[in-house]
């Protein structure tokens, strides 16, 4: 069989579905591999390249779609490309399932396999094919870029000889693969980077990037992310109230707004509404990354770049991936081709359309005449059901009786330890003289308490503790220098050693605290 990528028809699409390097790898696969005539120049790729890598070139889009078994595309195809679909073909493209019904109906009239990137469900499996997450990665990254370019001053803070000039301060608002690519952009331009999300089991991963999470003074119960697939799900009104009404008291101490916020299947929910914009400070900017399904703030215009009348710049453009268009292609046509080793599990070059199959079965939406779309919820969740029982809380009562159980646990221990060293002694004090008997009960008197002592401290305060423990070593030397003068060779002997393991303690000890030390001086 025969895969090809035509030249994307779309306005200002510099993208294409598929690389040299990636042409290579379906080879493998069993692939014939074609491609129409400069449809990767825009990307970088040069028709030379793809021959050398084994592909054909095509000069017409017409003479691909006739030639070729198995198409991949980035755009949603246009009316003129479904007509080109015919019962023996397979089409890989982003597809809009959600909004695109006469595309569905012309795919299902033509009886082609169509699979829909952005239907990938996000189960572990399935994150080499997830285009969504490739292209919201690069889109989170440009977003920051862009607004940087269109705000006039720093990110980071500077302080010069001709005056201090303090940090940008940035807001994201949505922290999925997009909000986290520009959280971590953001912060390593310098800038005071701030964060909100609707799931607050996301604000561990903000920190994390060095960015503060904006909590809400608000409960409600959180729909649990098993069943939305990741993402972020509808909220109460109560709560959009509560978030509208922090977004309003931080916007006029934020220079630029990056928001990501999407709802799968739905229109870009309303965040920042025109009040917000009016009440930063003139030279601001927003970029909206959801401007394509509405947007997030009020007055944005899908493509363009608007300045309001206070001087804020919302920039609204739908083609961020598009912008990088040689990086955004190489991840493309990556997931694309992980996407046909799934469908090709022999190797073959034959296509094996398993609807059993989670990934497979999710991301069609026609398959041999029939809509496929919604697909059903995948047999692996992509995030562990929340157990339903919450643990139980222990009353005071209740956590004394644990103590005093414990408590007696272990003196019940150290009394039978002790019971058994006494027996030990006694037995050995029928055979032993006096002198050493003498000495023998210091050392295991000193054994017991040195280990009581240490043994009880957490392993995490060992280190901090060190001065301490230095202090117990010393009368422990102290105590075998004194023996060292018994004239018996045994007792001479063991306190020789402990005066050698007391020492690498004392001396080790110190150089651990005086390193400690020296991280906190200054330079």
């Amino acid at each position: 069989m025969k895969i090809g990528a035509p030249k994307e028809v779309f306005e200002g699409e510099n993208r294409v579905a598929m690389t040299p390097d990636s042409a290579r790898q379906l080879q493998k696969l069993g692939y014939d591999c074609a491609i129409e005539s400069g449809a990767g120049v825009a990307a970088g790729f040069t028709d030379a390249a793809y021959k050398e890598a084994g592909v054909e070139v095509i000069k017409t889009a017409a003479a691909l779609w006739k030639q070729v078994d198995i198409i991949a595309k980035v755009r949603q195809p246009n009316a003129t490309e479904l007509k080109r679909l015919t019962a023996d073909k397979t089409l890989i493209s982003f597809f809009n399932p959600a909004g695109n019904e006469e595309g569905m109906e012309a795919a299902k009239k033509s009886g082609a396999s169509v699979i829909a990137m952005e239907m990938v469900p996000r189960i572990s499996r399935a994150q080499k094919m997830d285009a969504l997450s490739s292209m919201a990665n690069i889109a989170g990254y440009r977003a920051v870029i862009e607004a940087g370019n269109n705000f006039g001053r720093f990110f980071t803070g500077q302080i010069t000889a001709a005056g201090k000039v303090p940090p940008a301060r940035v807001l994201v608002v949505g922290a999925g693969v997009a909000g986290l690519a520009a959280i971590g952009t953001s912060t390593s331009l310098g800038a005071v980077t701030y964060a909100f999300d609707v799931r607050p089991e996301v604000a561990e991963q903000v920190e994390s990037m060095g960015a503060e999470f904006v909590y809400l003074d608000f409960e409600e119960e959180q729909q649990d992310g098993a069943a939305t697939g990741g993402y972020a799900s509808v909220q109460s009104e109560e709560f959009r109230n509560a978030q509208l009404a922090k977004f309003r008291e931080i916007a006029p101490d934020i220079d630029i707004v990056i928001t990501t916020a999407l709802i799968p299947n739905r229109p870009a929910p309303k965040l920042w509404l025109e009040d917000m914009v009016a009440a930063m400070k003139p030279g601001s900017v927003i970029v909206d990354l959801a401007a394509e399904r509405g947007g997030n703030v009020e007055g944005t215009v899908p493509d363009e770049k608007v300045v309001t009348d206070n001087g804020v710049t919302i920039i609204g453009y739908t083609d961020f991936p598009s912008r990088m268009a040689t990086q955004s292609s190489t991840l493309y046509a990556t997931n694309i081709r992980h996407m046909m080793a799934d469908l090709t599990p022999e190797k073959d070059g034959q296509v094996n359309h398993d609807m059993e199959d989670d990934v497979i079965r999710g991301a069609t939406v026609t398959h041999q005449g029939e809509i496929t779309f919604p697909p059903p919820p995948p047999k692996v969740q992509a995030i562990a059901a929340k157990s339903q029982e919450k643990p139980k809380e222990l009353t005071p009562e209740e956590k004394r009786a644990q103590e005093i159980a414990a408590f007696k646990a272990q003196t019940k221990q150290q009394v039978g330890l002790l019971a058994i060293g006494g027996a030990i002694m006694l037995a050995m004090g029928t055979v032993a003289p006096a002198s050493f008997m003498q000495h023998f009960i210091v050392f295991v008197l000193a054994v017991f308490v040195g280990f009581q002592v240490i043994w009880n401290v957490s392993h995490s305060l060992h280190t901090p503790l060190m001065a301490v423990t230095n202090a117990i070593s010393s009368i422990i030397i102290l105590g075998a220098l004194l023996q060292i003068g018994s004239g018996s060779f045994l007792v001479i002997l063991l306190a020789a050693i402990s005066v050698f393991f007391a020492g690498i303690n004392i001396f080790g000890g110190f150089l651990v605290t005086r390193r400690m030390l020296a991280m906190f001086q200054k330079s």
